[in-house]
This record gives C-alpha cells, sequence and structure tokens, in this order.
C-alpha cells in the first residue's frame, strides 16, 4: 500500500465513531505498550493535534524522519482494526474472510477442510445474493474438483459448469445495466433535465441500444434492483413522471417482498425510497409522499442496520431535501425558512460529505423557499452561492435558473442599477450554456422593457401578457423543465391579483391534493 498523503490519516481517524475508537485504542494496547504508533493515535484523538510540528513537540521520542512511515503503518492499521470491528455486522466482509480461509486451506492442500469452507461461504454468499464473490468460490471449488481428490460425479461437474455460466450471465447483466445507469446519471449531473429535441433523441437512441430485453421474472434481486433504477433515471430524465413514479414503486416494493436485503443494501434502499418521494412530489401525491417520508425517516430503525457515516450523511441529504418538498408541494414557505433555519447547523456539518451535485441543490430549494416566502433579500444570498460556484459543468440547468431568479429577485428588491448589468450577464451565459429557450427569452424580454416609472395599471397588463406567454409553453415538452425549477406562473398571477406568492401557491395546492385523491387519478404537472 502506498503511503497515504499528509492529512489522510487525520481525516481517517476523525471519522471514526467513539465506539470504533475505542475498539482500535484497545487493538493498538494489544500489540504492546510504549508503541510510538500508539502516541500518534492518541495525538490525533486525546490531544487534537493536527500538525506535524505540533506532534513532533509534544512526543519528542517520535523523529521527524520517523513520522511518514509511522503515519503509514497506523493508517493500515486503523484499516486493519475496523474491519475486525465491523466483522460481525457486514455479511460481506464475512463472506470475504471465509473465501480467504477456503484459499489458505486449499493452498496447504487440506482439500476436505477447504471444501467445507467453501460450503458455507457459498451459503453466505446465497443469503446476500453476492454474485462476484460466488464466483470467487465457484473458481475455487473447480481448483479442489481440478486435483481430484473427491472423484467428483459427472453430474456435480456439470452443475458447477452450468452454475458458473448462469452467474457470470447475471454479472454480465448486471455490469450491463449499471454501466447505463452511470451513463445516465452522468449526463443528468452535468445538464439537468433534457432541453432539447436532439438530446432527447441521443438519450433515446442510446437506451434503445444499449438496454437489452430481459425477462423479470427470470432475473435475480439485484438484475431486477438495477433494472429498475435505470428506467427510473431514465423516466425522470425525460420528464415522464408516471412512468418513473411506477418504477420506483416497483423498485421500493422489491425490498417489501424481500426486507432481508434492506440490510445488505441500505444506500440503495434508501436511494429507491428518495426516487419514490421525488415522482410523488411531481405527481403532488401528498399523502403517499408523507407514507414514504415515513418509511425514510425509520430507516435507522432497521433490524440488523448499523448505519456508517456515509448512510447518516444520504439519510441527512434526502430527509431535508424531502422536508423542503414537503412544503414547496403545499406553499407554506414561511414554515419552510424556519426549518432552514434549524437545519443550517447541520448542512454545515455535512456539507463536505454531500459533494458538489446536492450542495447546489440544497442552495437552489432554500433560495426558491425564501424566494416563496418574498424573503428576496435571502433568496439572492442563496442563488449567488450558485452563481459564485466554479464548477459551473455541474447542474447546469440550475446554474442557468439561478440567475433568471437572481434576476427577478433583484427586481422585486427594486435594485434598478443592478437589473440591466444582470439582464445581459444571465444573456451571456444562457448562450454560452445553449439555454436561451422561449421560457427564458420571454422572461429576460419583459425586465429588459420593464421601466419603474411604469404606472401600475401598465405594469398589471405587462405581467398578465407575460404570463399568458409562458402558460403557451406548459406542455411542450422542452419548455416545461423550466415549470420544474421555478412556478412563475404563481409569481406572475400574485402579482395581478395582488396576493402573496405564498397565498397563491397554497390555493393550487389544495386543489392539486384534492385532485389526485380521485381514482385513478395519477394528477397533473401544472
Amino acid at each position: 500500500m502506498a503511503k497515504p498523503r499528509s492529512n489522510d490519516l487525520q481525516i481517517l481517524i476523525e471519522s471514526l465513531s467513539k465506539g470504533e475508537k475505542r475498539y482500535v485504542t484497545l487493538e493498538l494496547q494489544k500489540l504492546g505498550s510504549n508503541l510510538k504508533i500508539q502516541s500518534l493515535f492518541e495525538a490525533y484523538t486525546t490531544h487534537q493535534l493536527t500538525s506535524e510540528h505540533e506532534i513532533l513537540a509534544y512526543y519528542p521520542g517520535i523523529k521527524p524522519k520517523q513520522l511518514s512511515n509511522l503515519k503509514a503503518h497506523l493508517y493500515r492499521r486503523t484499516l486493519q482494526f475496523l474491519r475486525d470491528f465491523h466483522l460481525s455486522h457486514s455479511r460481506d466482509i464475512q463472506l470475504r474472510e471465509c473465501i480467504d480461509h477456503a484459499q489458505l486451506l486449499l493452498n496447504r492442500g487440506l482439500h476436505q477442510q477447504c471444501t467445507k469452507a467453501l460450503a458455507k461461504a457459498k451459503r453466505l454468499a446465497a443469503q446476500n445474493d453476492n454474485l462476484e464473490l460466488n464466483l470467487e468460490i465457484l473458481k475455487l471449488q473447480k481448483q479442489v474438483f481440478a486435483q481430484g481428490i473427491g472423484a467428483e460425479s459427472q453430474q456435480k461437474v456439470n452443475d458447477i459448469i452450468q452454475e458458473v455460466q448462469d452467474v457470470t450471465q447475471k454479472i454480465s447483466n448486471i455490469n450491463l445495466l449499471t454501466n447505463i445507469q452511470v451513463r445516465l446519471n452522468h449526463w443528468y449531473v452535468k445538464k439537468g433535465f433534457i432541453r432539447q429535441e436532439t438530446y432527447s433523441d441521443e438519450i433515446d437512441r442510446y437506451i434503445q441500444e444499449h438496454l437489452p430485453a430481459l425477462d423479470e421474472a427470470t432475473l435475480s434481486f439485484h438484475e431486477r434492483l438495477h433494472l429498475y433504477e435505470v428506467y427510473v433515471t431514465y423516466y425522470l430524465f425525460t420528464q415522464n413522471f408516471i412512468d418513473a413514479f411506477h418504477y420506483a414503486q416497483r423498485w421500493t416494493d422489491l425490498f417489501k417482498e424481500h426486507p432481508e436485503f434492506i440490510p445488505l443494501q441500505p444506500m440503495a434502499y434508501i436511494r429507491g425510497l428518495h426516487k419514490l418521494m421525488i415522482t410523488q412530489q411531481r405527481l403532488y401525491r401528498y399523502e403517499e409522499f408523507l407514507e414514504t417520508m415515513q418509511r425514510l425517516r425509520e430507516v435507522d430503525r432497521t433490524p440488523s442496520l448499523k448505519l456508517n457515516e456515509n448512510l447518516r450523511a444520504m439519510l441527512f441529504k434526502y430527509i431535508t431535501i424531502h422536508e423542503l418538498n414537503a412544503y414547496f408541494l403545499t406553499g407554506s414557505f414561511q414554515e419552510g425558512t424556519e426549518l432552514v433555519a434549524r437545519k443550517a447547523e447541520e448542512l454545515n456539518q455535512f456539507v463536505d460529505q454531500l459533494g458538489k451535485h446536492a450542495t447546489i441543490t440544497f442552495y437552489y430549494k432554500i433560495a426558491c423557499m425564501y424566494f416563496g416566502a418574498s424573503d428576496y433579500r435571502q433568496a439572492s444570498f442563496w442563488l449567488q452561492k450558485i452563481i459564485n460556484e466554479q464548477q459551473i459543468d455541474l447542474r447546469e440547468d440550475i446554474h442557468c435558473f439561478a440567475r433568471i431568479l437572481n434576476l427577478i429577485s433583484h427586481y422585486e428588491q427594486g435594485n434598478t442599477d443592478l437589473i440591466e448589468y444582470l439582464i445581459k450577464s444571465t444573456y451571456r451565459f444562457l448562450l454560452l450554456k445553449d439555454d436561451l429557450h422561449q421560457y427564458q427569452t420571454y422572461i429576460l424580454g419583459f425586465l429588459k422593457n420593464l421601466s419603474f416609472g411604469t404606472t401600475e395599471p401598465e405594469l398589471l397588463r405587462r405581467f398578465d401578457t407575460l404570463r399568458k406567454q409562458l402558460l403557451t409553453l406548459i406542455d411542450s415538452p422542452y419548455e416545461k423543465r423550466a415549470f420544474i425549477y421555478f412556478d412563475i406562473i404563481s409569481w406572475l398571477e400574485s402579482k395581478t391579483s395582488k396576493r402573496s406568492v405564498e397565498e397563491v401557491i397554497q390555493e393550487k395546492a389544495y386543489h392539486r391534493m384534492q385532485a389526485t385523491k380521485q381514482p385513478n387519478n395519477a394528477g397533473t404537472l401544472n
């Protein structure tokens, strides 16, 4: 193992839970007393020393030229102890250990003991539906057969050959599906929802060429899981929320049918609930949305499930996103801003683990929440965080709509001196990103020609004209995505009716949710 960079050890140790730190401390003590790696671990955990200078000053017994090797040694030891600590909770680690034991026994010529170890490993692999490790087991079984020790029958040989073919085919299917999923996810993270016909054609062509016709009835748990994930991602990508909803249901129902896989595949289970809630929100299935939210909140109570830091960050991310989405569904923006204030500290705590994509999404949702609450100054504050972000090739769609919403926020604040500059800047950015569509053209034209000395009747007329122009775009396959990011129609209606945008959206939300309670009604998008 290559020596870690100077801060890797510190980051690893800081990620340890109290129980893990205690376990590592005890295991280090078993290695002997007064070891320098014990002192180094103590420096990071007990004394909170962070720089090499501080460590060397506090522990004069550690020489500067020794520190690099000591760090590498402690890094390896910590990972080994973590593996042992989680052995009883991780079936995959147990399975790998069992395979390692079988390999050691085979190397020593203890074929009967090796066969027993492989039989145990095979039972564990079947419980986990771990195809890759099952293939490792089959490889070792063939090596035992090759020794001719057990004079295996022809049927056993045929069975293992057939099993290798079946497992290989399943692995091939999963690799194919995960490759498609990775490609779709990359496109979505970069671009967001499909916005052009040529882009849509490219995605459809890719799916037709690469997604095989699979018989679900013959597929394993993991094959079905990855198949549903591909369909959900594709239909969300293309804004087909009804089909995305149906496949997200099948995804989460798969775990209902096989609850034993929740502790084994917690990330896939959590992600499935998250995708289902996205579709429920888009289709205004509010009651179902709340039911799924409860399931998401109860994940940490799942028997045999041990949450790690990654899972905690994922749960925080999805629960918080959907808590915000619940307020968007009902139009309760004032309450939503109170949630934002309460979650601010936790958001700062997890921001490094969330990644840029999730962070940008959070910023945009928070900005929209403040906009809905008519707090345009705070909306601009959060939008500016997105605009200032250097990595503009990530979620280009959010970057584009953040600039549009920022323009409107400054208009609401009466910042007349900024409007002309922001319009030019936004126009250039949209051209650069090839995202100047009819929706944006209407809004930019409206703001550009708006004079703050315009009479109130004329202003109301212009607001109504823009509303009517935008309403013609709602059913356009490549323009309607704009209304997902910001309900500008409701903002315009608030202007013409002289009500707050919160009141307008709350009224619409009530009627939408009433409509979705009707039998066989999937809800509408706008």
